[in-house]
């Protein structure tokens, strides 16, 4: 097994979502990869060929439950990996989580052990299966055989409705955050007041002892170099004199030295002009060093040897020790403690007049978060109706009999109060006449769940109000063997609505119809073939001929004839 680098393993990225899926000893398959490209993308083979595994796969890479029995017998460990392209709200989840961006990328990769263990990496960088259910509802949708509708939880139920209807929940967010920080404001100085109470004799001493000391802030540092000065003031003074006599003063001093080779410099410069730049550079050097000797007389002239001043020092540095002590390492983070002090004393002080005010500002907050959430209620109880009757009948044009509904549930208490608003918004579902509506995620079987979901998804995208800002929704939609108990002019219109929803997003689908298989915008086979007494799992993107000769296989069986190409041809052509 390779480490899945990037620039290895996958392709450049294109305008499609979902860019790779790879798995490497999982179940059967011992090594599949599948490169996928944008619309309708669907996989055919036979029956046990694999397809559904390849779903689970990605299923998995959402965030799905592992098990150990996943791992292809005889290995190590099952990998699956997959690219999908980025977008700037993934960008922002991997951001929060501490994971650096892959740039147009996001790299997943899902590592099961044989012994039952698990890992999870995001672009390389060791993640959690957190992170993937984070993410995945940003970058896909799966609806697995294995898998229950619990993906498409009250959450996304609310957000496809919000996006069906057009409805912005940006009035409420700002509603919401602006009651939530009203509400803890409040809530701190409530909760504090009896420890505020206790702690006023403390804060008082602790601000008037600060405040009788007059701080500057790094005044400590100004006085710890002036102490070492005073404590050194003989050192310093006999050094700098000692440094003036060597340099100006003394018989033999430096500037002595270079006077005398100046003179006889410029006597050389009067008879060749060589020395002219170096008669320049001594008498630049020469009154370079009277600068310094002046410096070092002005300094040791400056010294004063100041018992008293010292002791000065001395005591105020003790007393900054002793603050920095109790109240922070540095001069300035004890000013900003007195500060604190101060500010305590205040609320405790004006408390009546504090909390009055923090009750106005959350009963303002309060009120404007109830006419946010009620007007987007209103919107979504319009939209509900609209939504449902729309949905059940592109439902029932999938060989079904349903009846459908959206239930908008408002509950105005507190606790229900959210960022999104305070509905609780619920698809139900009657599957038979004269059963009761029930909640979606109760429907019997999987391919019932996978049309449901494909006639929602077309009533979203196709019947949709202009949006004031449309929604995040999933931007690969993955539904798997879609066409059960399924045929005829039900299978084409299955087809039909999968090909109308693929212009807007990536789709990807097992069917084992060829009314359905002949829609497809890239066509991949699975083919389970047995080498070496081991099962191998091949995925193929076919091109035009072996496409039409799968699609043949699909309508007449084992057997291809020329009048099943014929056919085929037909359907391929005329789905297009």
């Amino acid at each position: 097994m390779g480490n899945y680098e990037p620039e290895t393993f996958f392709r450049e990225m294109n305008s499609t979502m979902l860019v790779e899926l790879r798995a490497d000893n999982y179940a059967v398959i011992d090594h599949a990869i599948a490169s996928f490209g944008p619309g309708l993308n669907l996989l055919t083979g036979e029956t046990g060929a694999g397809k559904s595994i390849l779903v689970d796969a990605l299923a998995l890479l959402m965030g799905g439950k592992s098990s150990v029995e996943l791992v292809r017998h005889g290995a190590d460990k099952a990998v699956v990996a997959c690219v999908f392209e980025s977008t700037s709200n993934a960008e922002s989840i991997l951001e929060e989580n501490g994971i650096d961006s892959g740039g147009s990328e996001v790299i997943l990769r899902r590592e099961i052990l044989s012994t039952g263990k698990g890992r999870v990496f995001v672009n390389n960088q060791p993640a959690t299966v957190a992170v993937l259910r984070q993410l995945a509802p940003e970058l896909a949708l799966v609806h697995a055989q294995s898998e229950s509708l619990s993906s498409f939880d009250q959450s996304q139920q609310r957000a496809l409705l919000d996006r069906f209807g057009g409805l912005s929940t940006e009035n409420v967010a700002e509603a919401h955050a602006r009651w939530r920080a009203a509400q803890t404001r409040l809530d701190d100085l409530l909760q504090g007041e009896q420890d505020r109470l206790r702690m006023v004799d403390l804060w008082s001493y602790q601000s008037k002892e600060i405040a009788a000391a007059h701080l500057a802030a790094g005044e400590d540092e100004t006085l710890e170099t002036e102490k070492r000065v005073l404590a050194n003031a003989e050192k310093l003074y006999a050094a700098a004199m000692s440094a003036f006599d060597q340099l100006y003063e003394g018989s033999s001093s430096a500037e002595a030295a270079l006077r005398a080779a100046l003179r006889n410099v410029e006597e050389l410069a009067r008879y060749d002009s060589r020395f002219i730049e170096p008669a320049l550079q001594l008498a630049s050097t020469r009154a370079t060093l009277g600068d310094i000797a002046s410096s070092l007389r002005d300094y040791a002239d400056a010294i004063n040897a100041s018992p008293e001043r010292l002791a000065e020092i001395e005591d105020r540095l003790a007393l900054l020790d002793r603050l920095k002590r109790k109240y922070g390492h540095t001069i300035a983070e004890v000013i900003a403690f007195a500060e604190d002090a101060a500010r305590k004393l205040a609320e405790v002080e004006d408390r009546d007049e504090i909390l009055k005010t923090l009750r106005a500002d959350l009963d303002a907050a309060s009120a404007a978060y109830r006419f946010a959430a009620t007007a987007l209620s209103t919107e979504r109880h319009a939209a509900s109706a609209k939504l449902a009757k729309l949905a059940e009948a592109q439902i029932n044009s999938l060989a079904m009999k349903v009846h459908f509904e959206v239930a908008v549930t408002a509950n105005e208490d507190q606790s229900h109060w959210t960022s999104t608003g305070w509905d609780t918004v619920e698809y139900r579902i009657a599957t038979n006449p004269g059963e009761p509506l029930k909640p979606l995620d109760q429907i019997a079987s999987g391919g019932e769940m996978s049309r449901v979901m494909l006639a929602l998804k077309v009533s979203v995208e196709e019947g949709s109000a202009k949006p004031k800002k449309k929604a995040p929704t999933p931007r690969t939609l993955v539904f798997d063997e879609i066409d059960i108990g399924i045929g005829g002019r039900a299978a084409e219109a299955v087809g039909q609505k999968l090909k109308s929803l693929s212009r807007g997003q990536q789709v990807l689908c097992v069917t084992h119809l060829p009314q359905i298989a002949a829609f497809a915008d890239q066509h991949f086979l699975i083919d389970k073939r047995e080498s070496e007494g081991r099962t191998r799992i091949k995925v193929t993107l076919l091109d035009d001929q072996a496409r039409t000769h799968e699609v043949a296989r699909m309508v007449s069986g084992a057997t291809v004839t020329e009048t099943s190409l014929q056919h085929a041809a037909q359907m391929i052509a005329a789905s297009r």
